[in-house]
Order: C-alpha cells, then structure tokens, then sequence
C-alpha cells in the first residue's frame, strides 16, 4: 500500500505496470455483485418447476419443423385472400400505418415531455402519460380496442399506433435531451423566436435519430402485426394460428417461409438506410 501511494505522489508519468499496481482495489465490490446475481438467479429459479416437454408440445414442433421443410407451394403463390402474399401485404400494411401513426403523434408528445423546452411540471405529466401507454403491452391494448373497432385489421393499425408512441417518444426525447445546446444558444442571441430555434437549430441534428427510430419501429410492429393477428388484429397472424390449431402443417410452413422471406428484406433495408443515416 505504502508502495502504491508513492508511485501516485511522484510527478513522473506512471508506466502501465505501475498504474495498473496502483489500480483501485474493488473486490469487495464485484464479490458483492456477483453474490447478489446468484441470490437473484436461485431466488427467480425456485418460482420456475420444469416438468419435462408434453407430449403435444413435441408432436407440434415436429410439424412446423416438418411444415417449413415442406411448405406449401400453391398457398405461397395464392393472390387471393388466403394466400400468402396477400396476408403479408396486410400485415405490412398494418405495421406501415400504425408506425407512421404513432411516428407522427410521438413528435409533438416528446417536445411536450422534455423539460429543455417546457416547463418542468408539464414534461412530468406528458412523461407519466408516455410512460402509461409504454405499461399496457401490446396485446392488451388490442384487446380494448377490438371492442370499440371489431376484429379487423383497422383495430391492428390503431393498436400499433397506440403503442408506437410510448416506445418512439422515450427514443425522441432522448434525441433531444442529446441536442447541442450552444447552437440554441448562438440563436437565441441572434433573437431567433421559439420556433426558429426548433426549426434551425434542433430539427437538423435530431432528424436523422428519428428517422431511424421509426425505422426500427417499423421492423418491431411487423413482429407485432402478425402477433395482434392471433386476437383477431388483423394480419397473418390470424390464418396462421387457424392452421396450427387444425394442424395443417404445410400452410404453417408456408405463413413462417413468407415471414422469415419478408423479415430479410425488411433487415436489409432497415440496415442500409440506418448506415446511410449514420454516415450522412
């Protein structure tokens, strides 16, 4: 110890054998971490009783393995109704819609709960009003809402949207929490009014952070269209938990094929406009 506190009250430069003698001695610390970890993991284990797999359980996971090994090809080029394309198209329609929705009504919700531009007590009640809607999951809110629009894919549009905002508006305030204040600063001293601030010095910098939020919105609500389906939402969800209940298990495989199939190409395009975004 004596050593450690004369290597740190030397003016030299320390060399990296010696700051790393003279490194802060924490293993208390991570001890105590690492016991609070095994205290959590047992106390979370003993709620959890694992009494082997059923035996329908593995009866159906053979058959959407077998499905998607042997989709069915005339349901993946069915144009009608209750093919394939046309369910996707539904689907991304409904994450589309409820996305630009939700993208929409989250802007004005996140400059009104950030207290850099209101006042505090007004972005507390926007916040906690952010933070209720974030609460409810998603299969909840689909559940109220097909009471008030019925099952069809419109009850769909408006739950995502509904949801879309809690997750868009906690990604948009921090956006503009991140905003480089000097700039607000600079107009203001050139007697820019409120909204000229917004719009020449906040806009351009939190543009391209929105942007791709509501891009990875977009790939979360396609996730979630085909589960709001199973409830009556609308999407491919709907046909694709009538076929497991009756167990046709090739036009399983052809839902999943299409979905995996659409999932791709939402990734690569999510992908590539994010790095355009980030590279400017």
């Amino acid at each position: 110890m004596a050593k450690t506190k004369n290597l740190l009250n030397t003016d030299r430069p320390l060399t990296i054998e010696e700051a790393y003698a003279a490194r802060p001695r924490l293993w208390w610390l991570y001890t105590l971490i690492v016991l609070i970890i095994a205290a959590l993991l047992g106390w979370s284990g003993s709620a959890v009783s694992y009494k082997g797999l059923a035996t329908k359980g593995v009866e159906i996971a053979r058959g959407i393995g077998n499905g998607l090994l042997h989709p069915d090809a005339s349901l993946l080029f069915n144009l009608t109704s209750e093919g394939v394309p046309y369910q996707l198209l539904q689907t991304v329609a409904i994450a589309v819609l409820g996305t630009l929705i939700g993208g929409v009504l989250a802007i004005p919700f996140s400059f009104l709960a950030c207290d850099k531009i209101v006042p505090k007590w007004v972005a507390l009640i926007f916040r906690a009003i952010i933070l209720g809607i974030r609460t409810i999951p998603s299969l909840v809110w689909a559940l109220v809402w097909i009471r008030v629009t019925g099952p069809n894919a419109f009850c769909g549009v408006v739950t995502e949207s509904v949801c879309s905002i809690g997750m868009i508006c906690k990604m948009y305030i921090n956006a503009i929490e991140d905003v480089d204040t000097r700039i607000l600063e600079s107009l203001d001293a050139a007697g820019c009014n409120s909204f000229q601030k917004i719009r020449c010095g906040m806009l351009p910098q939190i543009i391209p952070n929105f942007i791709s939020t509501v891009i990875y919105r977009f790939d979360i609500n396609v996730k979630d269209a085909t589960t709001l389906g199973i409830v009556g939402a609308g999407g491919i969800g709907a046909a694709l938990i009538q076929c497991m209940n009756s167990s046709r298990w090739s036009m399983v495989g052809a839902y999943l094929f299409g979905l995996v199939v659409l999932m791709i190409f939402i990734e690569i395009f999510s992908t590539r406009v994010r790095n355009r975004l980030a590279r400017g």
